[in-house]
C-alpha cells in the first residue's frame, strides 16, 4: 500500500498544478465552461456538508477553494467562511465574483500549512473538495486540517480512488473522450486509496467518520452519492473532543 506523505519540510505545492488552475480562471463561473463538472457537483458537495455540520453560525474552512464555487455556497447556507489557496489567478477570480453574489468570504492566498501556524482550533469544519490530488503531500495537508480544527470539529474531502475505474472515467473519459476537463488535469498515480486516507486520519488524530462514493453522469449533468469509492468518494472525519 503507497503511503500518504507527511513532509511539512517544505513548501506544499506543485507550481505546475496552480498554473493549470490560473489558465482556467476566467470561465471558473461559466456553468458551461471548462469547470462544469465542478458546478454540477457542488450541490451533492454541499448537502453532504450540511448534513454534518450546522452550518448557520459556523467558522468554516474551505482549502482548495479554486475560484471559490463551494466557499460561496457555504456562506450562502449561514457560515463565516475563510477560503484558501495558492493559485492567484482563480482567487482573483473568485473575490470579484462576490460583488456579483453579495456574499462575503475572506479569500486568501495562504497554504493550509501556514494557516495552521497562525490560526490553530479556529474552525467548526474544514473542507478539502478535490484538491488533495494536486499537491505533492496530501498528507501534510491533511495534518495541517487537524491542527486547523477545534475539538469535536469536521473535515471533509473529496478526492478520485487509484482504480482502473478511476483511470477509465476520469482522466480517459472526462479529459480524452468526452473533454469536459483539459487533458492534464489528473495524474493517476496521485488518486488517493481509501486505505491511504484512512491511514492518513489516523495519523493526524482523525476519526473517520463516513466513506460514500460520489456518482457523476456527465450526460445528464447529475450527482449523486453512491455505495462504491470505485472513482470519486467523500470523506468526513472527525477531531476527538
Amino acid at each position: 500500500m503507497r503511503e500518504i506523505p507527511m513532509n511539512t519540510s517544505t513548501e506544499n505545492v506543485d507550481r505546475s498544478e496552480t498554473a493549470k488552475f490560473d489558465r482556467l480562471a476566467n470561465r471558473w463561473w461559466d456553468p458551461d465552461g471548462e469547470s462544469r463538472p465542478l458546478h454540477d457537483l457542488n450541490p451533492v458537495r454541499l448537502a453532504y456538508v450540511a448534513s454534518r455540520v450546522g452550518l448557520r453560525g459556523a467558522r468554516v474552512l474551505d482549502v482548495g477553494c479554486g475560484g471559490g464555487l463551494l466557499s460561496e455556497a457555504l456562506a450562502a447556507a449561514g457560515a463565516e467562511v475563510t477560503a484558501i489557496d495558492l493559485a492567484p489567478g482563480v482567487l482573483d477570480v473568485a473575490r470579484l465574483h462576490l460583488y456579483e453574489s453579495n456574499l462575503r468570504v475572506d479569500y486568501r492566498e495562504i497554504s493550509a500549512e501556514a494557516l495552521a501556524a497562525q490560526q490553530p482550533g479556529s474552525f467548526d469544519a474544514i473542507t478539502c473538495m478535490e484538491m488533495l490530488e494536486h499537491v505533492p503531500d496530501p498528507g501534510s495537508v491533511i495534518e495541517a486540517c487537524s491542527r486547523l480544527l477545534k475539538p469535536g470539529g469536521r473535515w471533509f474531502a473529496s478526492t478520485l480512488n487509484r482504480t482502473p475505474q478511476a483511470f477509465a472515467l476520469g482522466i480517459v473519459g472526462a479529459e480524452y473522450l468526452l473533454r469536459l476537463l483539459p487533458r492534464g488535469t489528473h495524474h493517476y498515480r496521485q488518486f488517493i486509496k481509501p486505505s491511504e486516507m484512512a491511514a492518513a486520519l489516523r495519523a493526524a488524530d482523525l476519526t473517520l467518520e463516513d466513506l460514500r462514493g460520489l456518482e457523476y453522469n456527465p450526460l445528464t449533468r447529475r450527482a449523486r452519492l453512491v455505495s462504491s469509492v470505485a472513482v470519486n468518494y467523500l470523506v468526513c472525519a472527525a477531531k476527538p473532543a
